[in-house]
């Protein structure tokens, strides 16, 4: 009982934190695509259903402990259910991306790691959903790569997208785009190393939550690389922070719009002023900006 009562709490959690990530790269994606976002109608749907349909989903942590056919059938069912949502809203994001004139900026970068890390953070999920894989690896260290598949290669890089989006909107400054591609390029090494090799000693055995175990499992290799990662991702946060403080103090003017962006935060000088609008604007569609930008261009997609 106490198990439920933890994870019915604990699973719709990790949906609530990955919400924000959600925004993060429906916000991005399109910008630097210089393309409206795909599917707006199917992508808020998709939300809407991952929002109920992830309180039905918790005791797919507990296959292990003998909840009896029944139980099992119905959150195997509930687990794969959840997976449609969530795979509509990936490939939104990609036919958001196909045709577009992309641009590699930083906040992109980011956005496209999470794009590739969560789909494997997705596929991961589906396998552990199965309670037969899961009687095999449940309690592993496979569950742990999974975990932070989801957490710091969706979550933590979509944050990192986003703080290098806004940053110039915030301070008024622009970031330092080589240390922003050299956070990323340490931060995308580090964490493979890390969250990518981790799964191989789950699947050879290694459970979670031990903090030492004998030699010759055949796990120090695997360990060696995963604590060898997390030194790419230090140093990876180290550039970001040396990034963040040079450019507030010396980054060049970021100006109202660094971005040719399309929601109404850019329309405002920055930092904004205290009051936002002189006047409040009319918004007339999901991109008010460009609308006041081309108010007499048709189409939806960049010119």
């Amino acid at each position: 009982m106490w198990m439920h009562f933890f994870w019915i709490f604990g699973h719709p959690e990790v949906y609530i934190l990955v919400l924000p990530a959600f925004a993060f790269a429906s916000e991005i994606i399109p910008v630097f695509s210089r393309k409206p976002i795909f599917g707006y109608s199917v992508m808020v749907a998709a939300t809407v259903a991952i929002g109920f349909i992830s309180m039905s989903v918790w005791a797919h942590h507990m296959f292990t402990v003998g909840m009896g056919p029944g139980l099992n059938t119905f959150f195997v069912f509930s687990t794969m259910v959840i997976a449609v949502p969530t795979g509509i809203k990936i490939f939104n994001w990609l036919a958001t991306l196909w045709g577009g004139r992309i641009i590699f900026k930083t906040p992109m970068l980011f956005s496209i790691g999470f794009l590739f890390q969560f789909l494997i953070a997705g596929l991961t999920g589906i396998m552990l959903g199965c309670a037969p894989f899961n009687w095999q690896l449940g309690n592993s260290y496979f569950v742990v790569a999974h975990f932070h598949y989801v957490i710091v290669g969706g979550i933590v890089f979509t944050t990192f997208a986003a703080i290098y989006y806004w940053f110039p909107k915030v301070t008024g400054r622009m970031y330092n785009e080589t240390l922003g591609r050299l956070h990323f390029g340490l931060f995308l090494i580090g964490f493979h190393l890390t969250f990518t090799f981790m799964h191989v000693p789950g699947m050879l055995g290694m459970p979670r939550r031990i903090y030492t175990y004998e030699p010759g499992r055949g796990w120090d290799i695997w360990n060696l690389i995963v604590t060898v990662g997390v030194f790419f991702q230090a140093a990876g946060v180290l550039v970001l922070l040396l990034n963040l403080v040079w450019s507030y103090f010396r980054g060049p003017s970021a100006g109202g719009d660094p971005w040719d962006a399309w929601t109404l935060e850019w329309s405002t000088p920055s930092p904004p002023p205290a009051y936002n609008f002189a006047e409040i604007p009319r918004v007339r569609s999901r991109r008010p900006l460009w609308d006041l930008k081309h108010p007499d261009d048709p189409d939806w997609r960049y010119e």
